[in-house]
């Protein structure tokens, strides 16, 4: 199982929204690095659901339950989805200043490369980060 960290602002698509849903394909990544990591996706693997611009913070977990496919929302054959579906909701979020505050976390892809919309994450990453958030 890998681990990953996806982004999404509030504002456009919520964790509430997300949990609302059930379920989503991940679209909208226009960076290849990051389309990358989309296409490395397997069924099962964990991802911290991540709200950028507007809090600024991990708020729950997901899990992959679809790989990559084309992206439906636009006839560009490069992009790509995945399907997410909420795991649960993290009791504290996890801010970037208490990430970056955490020294386990310093050199982790969410600081390191902070404009990427989707990053790998180690299993100590991520369970360091999940163990913050509760």
């Amino acid at each position: 199982m890998k681990y990953w960290l996806a982004k999404s602002e509030p504002s456009k698509y919520s964790w509430d929204d997300f949990v609302r849903d059930g379920s989503t394909y991940w679209d909208g990544v226009r960076n290849y690095q990051a389309r990358n990591n989309l296409a490395a996706m397997k069924v099962g693997d964990q991802v911290l659901f991540y709200h950028s611009v507007d809090g600024k913070e991990v708020v729950g977990i997901a899990r992959v339950s679809g790989e990559s496919y084309p992206d439906p929302t636009t006839d560009d054959d490069r992009w790509l989805v995945v399907d997410l579906e909420p795991v649960t909701k993290l009791a504290t979020a996890v801010t970037l200043a208490a990430i970056k505050a955490t020294a386990a976390l310093a050199e982790i892809a969410l600081v390191k490369q902070s404009r990427l919309s989707v990053v790998p994450l180690g299993a100590k990453e991520f369970k360091t980060i999940v163990k913050m958030g509760k």
